[in-house]
């Protein structure tokens, strides 16, 4: 139990000094991961092969995964000692303040907080001195005394008083911070598991229930814009910002409009504490049994369904393996190091909930010339990331090449929950009124972690049904972005060109010949009517109105040549269709084959 005394004496500071030096161990065990990934890991994969550079491969790889987790262990402990040195300062002013008042009015306070003080004169055949002690009645005016006989009597209850709240107070913080800071421990030796890892998630989560109002996740803003969340982030010291990216990675990584370098730092952390949860569960059910056994009774059919396998699914089986390979597809995108043909990757955004969310970089988009987010379609989700990041791998490759020396990044946004069936999902609207507002309060974060409208030139491409998202975001107003590409289009919850907010010049559709999608679109419904149409695709066509898609002539649309086949082949390296979105993502309009 706590002493007013060590109360009084607690050198608060001390605390935050070394709070200080974790916080340095821990910025430095994060620029060393980055300076592993992005130099050492980068040249030896350009430069070296065999089993050596394997080998070293593997060892720079744990080195890498080493620094990550001391820069989160250590980062928890910088802001549990802040966070107890900063709860504890308000009991200390209150008992000195106590002590301070006790001192003028020549009371003493006592080992066990009592406090005597002399008998006033008017009192008569009372002792010299009396006694106060924490619990006894406080009078309603502080100074009087019950019924006005000894107005010391009622000075020292109260001092008394204060000074048992104080240490009381100081009492329940100790508590709180002893049982998380014991747990902040490691095991020895070189291999950091992925028990350890998520040992170090229940560690967030134990120091967000102890910190109380300390880096408090309420001050953080939920539902504003992404200028009311850089204006928050930038009122807050280094110190602060520091905590809160600490104590609430998830929170701070999906603020839109802060710094692409402090959500990835944040994301990171989610992405390898919650891989190592899930990875933990997964083993936990052991391996997967085979879906079907065969029927040993000779009778039909010839196999049989495995209940052993219907319990490993039960138990989160098959959901926890397609986290995983969403998951380990983000993974390897970031151990695919920097060099002259790949930028650095930034994770701006991750949930493995749900068909869940992924954001991947390629190049700091807040400080690109050109930027281009890449919004998928029907069926995407973390599963199937892999694809997706790919394509824009390759636009970046591409728009690279075209960008004449300036800098270039490329996005996929699987931000929103994107249909999973093509009957009746996709055909329905609803997915993409859903979307279409957490896609603007992403493009706007963009835009104001870029400085403004003319910090990018910013093009949103969509495919399938993740032109239909697009479509309905910038019909609702304001699409932070310069231009729009969509590829197998569906539609666009429009049928003129003309009502996206970008305007018909910077809007651009690729459709190939055998792309069933836009016709799809069509009897679904995601276009739009257009009146007075003279021709449909070069034919005269005397009909009132009709249903546009963005492939379609009357739309509006540049129409790019394209010299891939089906659905999903628009990016493609090597192909018109990928060169013609690079050129259009780099602003060189001129060049863009196809109907200018």
């Amino acid at each position: 139990m706590i002493t007013w005394k060590q109360l009084r004496d607690a050198k608060l500071s001390e605390y935050e000094d070394a709070a200080d030096g974790w916080g340095k161990v821990s910025s430095r065990a994060g620029a060393a991961k980055d300076r592993v990934d992005n130099e050492m890991l980068g040249r030896l994969r350009e430069t070296q092969t065999g089993e050596t550079a394997d080998a070293a491969l593997r060892d720079l790889t744990r080195l890498s995964r080493n620094y990550q987790y001391v820069y989160a262990e250590c980062g928890l402990i910088r802001t549990a000692l802040n966070g107890l040195a900063a709860e504890l300062a308000p009991s200390q002013q209150k008992l000195k303040q106590a002590l301070e008042d006790a001192g003028e009015l020549k009371f003493t306070v006592r080992p066990d907080g009592s406090v005597s003080y002399p008998v006033s004169p008017i009192v008569p055949l009372a002792p010299g001195t009396g006694t106060a002690t924490p619990g006894a009645p406080v009078p309603y005016l502080p100074g009087s005394s019950e019924g006005g006989i000894d107005p010391n009597k009622g000075k020292a209850e109260d001092i008394a008083e204060r000074i048992a709240g104080a240490v009381r107070d100081a009492a329940e913080v100790d508590g709180r911070y002893a049982g998380v800071l014991r747990r902040l421990k490691t095991t020895g030796g070189l291999e950091v598991t992925e028990e350890m890892f998520a040992d170090a998630a229940a560690d967030t989560k134990a120091l967000q229930q102890a910190a109380g109002k300390y880096a408090d996740a309420a001050d953080i803003p939920k539902g504003g814009s992404a200028a009311d969340n850089a204006r928050w982030w930038n009122g807050l010291t280094q110190e602060e910002r520091d905590e809160y990216a600490t104590l609430h990675p998830a929170t701070v990584g999906a603020l839109d409009g802060i710094p692409s370098t402090v959500r990835d730092d944040a994301n990171r952390t989610v992405l390898a504490e919650t891989h190592a949860r899930v990875s933990t569960e997964l083993s936990s059910l052991g391996p997967e049994p085979p879906k079907t056994i065969p029927n040993t009774s000779g009778t039909y059919p010839a196999v049989l369904r495995n209940p052993a396998w219907d319990i490993w699914e039960k138990a989160g089986g098959t959901r926890l393996t397609a986290e995983l390979k969403g998951m380990d597809a983000i993974q390897k995108r970031f151990d695919a190091p920097p060099s002259s043909s790949l930028p650095p990757a930034f994770l701006l955004g991750f949930d493995e909930k749900g068909t869940g969310r992924a954001v991947i970089a390629n190049g700091n988009p807040d400080t690109a010339d050109h930027t281009a987010v890449y919004v998928p379609g029907t069926t995407s989700k973390l599963e199937g990331i892999s694809g997706d990041i790919n394509r824009m791998t390759n636009l970046w490759a591409d728009a690279n090449a075209e960008a004449g020396g300036e800098s270039v990044s490329t996005i996929t946004w699987l931000g929103y929950d994107a249909p999973q069936s093509i009957v009746p999902e996709a055909m329905e609207k609803q997915w993409a009124y859903d979307g279409s507002p957490k896609l603007n309060a992403f493009m706007d974060g963009l835009e104001t972690a870029q400085g403004g409208p003319d910090g990018s030139h910013t093009t949103v491409i969509g495919h399938s049904y993740g032109s239909t998202v697009v479509g309905d975001a910038s019909n609702k107003g304001d699409l932070s972005a310069d231009d729009i590409v969509v590829a197998g289009s569906p539609g666009m919850m429009t049928g003129d060109a003309d009502d996206l907010d970008v305007g018909k010049d910077h809007v651009w559709s690729e459709a190939a010949w055998n792309d069933p999608v836009p016709a799809g679109g069509k009897l679904a419904g995601l276009g739009g009517y257009k009146w007075d149409v003279e021709t449909y695709h070069g034919i005269p066509f005397n009909a009132g109105y009709i249903q546009n898609v963005p492939s379609d002539e009357s739309f509006g649309a540049h129409r790019m040549d394209v010299d891939t086949s089906g659905h999903s082949d628009y990016w493609n390296r090597d192909s018109q269709s990928l060169k013609n979105q690079a050129l259009v993502v780099t602003g060189n309009y001129s060049r863009v084959e196809g109907d200018q």
